[in-house]
């Protein structure tokens, strides 16, 4: 049994300065650190596609205003456009945050739904962890490393017209709860992204076509009810790589153990 503990609540202040704590800690990382960041947008003379995804920008959800929706089209369109033609050289590391940069009113940011310690919320900025789900499926599916990733502590909707297993995805927060990928390849690779009325899309290609077919597969997925009460939810994500000639890895790329916010034994 995967025993969780019983979510802690925080102050209001508590939570305002180890916020701005922890960003100041992540931005010394970014300037006296050893890693080789992504910097350059340059299109390929020679491209292959490797995975795409596209996700749903405007999704109805119970207790939630559609406006945040709305709003969550202009944050997204604007982070988009910091990322889209970044190419990831070999060796270099790609941070969603150190692309798009802090989303301020000021950069035209919007107030979007935002989830803090299991509860529904709104921010400046919201609605930004569906660029980080879409961007971690895609890499998933790839030669590209995650080297971090985070995923909230809490579920709070039930799964509806589910695509993609639970748990695959990555949650953000300005700018240490990050997503970062590595190039560990000989390749070079390059992220577009765009939108249209109805899904935000998502392609990661390289320069050279790769020799390996990537699939992602949910095991040992199950719901726990807790010493103190509530419900948990568990599983394992594995990356699948299958080789041309016929040889075939796998890694646990994530494991996932959240609170449930709802009762999962619901009656139909």
């Amino acid at each position: 049994m995967n025993n969780v503990q019983k979510p802690i609540h925080r102050g209001k202040l508590r939570q305002i300065v180890g916020k701005e704590y922890f960003i100041w800690k992540r931005r010394m990382k970014w300037w006296l650190g050893s890693e080789n960041w992504t910097e350059q947008k340059a299109p390929f003379e020679n491209s292959y596609s490797v995975f795409k995804h596209k996700s749903m920008i405007l999704r109805p959800l119970k207790d939630v205003d559609m406006y945040l929706q709305e709003n969550k089209r202009t944050n997204l369109k604007i982070a988009i456009e910091k990322i889209n033609g970044t190419e990831i050289k070999p060796g270099q590391t790609f941070s969603l945050w150190k692309n798009v940069g802090r989303p301020t009113k000021a950069k035209g940011y919007l107030e979007g739904l935002v989830l803090k310690q299991g509860s529904i919320a709104k921010d400046t900025g919201g609605g930004l962890c569906q660029l980080g789900n879409l961007l971690f499926w895609i890499v998933a599916h790839s030669p590209l490393k995650v080297t971090e990733r985070h995923r909230h502590g809490f579920d709070v909707f039930p799964d509806v017209n589910r695509k993609v297993p639970f748990g695959a995805g990555a949650t953000l927060s300005y700018n240490y709860i990050d997503l970062q990928f590595t190039n560990p390849t000989e390749v070079d690779f390059q992220i577009k992204l765009w939108m249209d009325d109805e899904y935000l899309h998502g392609e990661l290609i390289s320069s050279e076509k790769i020799n390996s077919t990537f699939s992602i597969e949910e095991r040992n997925h199950h719901m726990n009810q807790q010493m103190w009460g509530g419900y948990t939810r568990h599983n394992q994500i594995f990356k699948i790589e299958e080789e041309f000639d016929g040889n075939t890895t796998e890694q646990l790329l994530v494991e996932n153990h959240a609170i449930m916010m709802y009762n999962p034994f619901l009656e139909s």
